[in-house]
């Protein structure tokens, strides 16, 4: 079932580390447009920085490559955010959504799925090693009833 869009964003952008901000960003001021609190606006800037971090970091470690992210705003006041790579991929998706593991180093917490996972309704991630990873995240926003003063 292909899911209602009552608006959308596509971003790409080389996996360069001071692409993180700018996708951020992005989202940010594109979600705005739903009237986010300041906390919804502070966790979906997370999700979506963790999301980028994960495709910058792990999908092209050695290489430069195409990171994509979509922002749907969708019915029912829900903000869906796509984040795409076409890197080396995940081997074991439920080992690497493991809190604490990681891939990456000493430098790295191995916290990235855990922290999307806790700032958003729904997190899926698809990945095929040498193909690379999609990770979807949903939240629905709270409504805000205007007055008409």
């Amino acid at each position: 079932m292909k899911t209602k869009v009552i608006n959308e964003v596509l971003l790409e952008f080389p996996s360069r580390s001071s692409n993180e901000g700018f996708a951020r960003a992005a989202v940010a001021c594109f979600a705005a447009q739903m009237d986010p609190t300041l906390n919804e606006l502070e966790d979906m800037k997370t999700a979506v920085s963790e999301a980028v971090t994960n495709a910058i970091v792990h999908a092209y470690p050695d290489a430069i490559g195409k990171v994509t992210v979509r922002a749907r705003i969708c019915p029912g006041n829900v903000l869906e955010l796509t984040v795409k790579d076409h890197g080396r991929g995940i081997t074991d998706v439920a080992k690497a959504r493991e809190p604490l593991f990681t891939t990456g180093g000493e430098e790295r917490s191995g916290m990235g799925f855990t922290i999307m996972e806790s700032f958003m309704d729904k997190l899926t991630v698809r990945s095929v090693p040498g193909r690379g990873t999609t990770v979807v995240m949903r939240k629905k926003l709270a409504s805000r009833v205007k007055t008409g003063k």
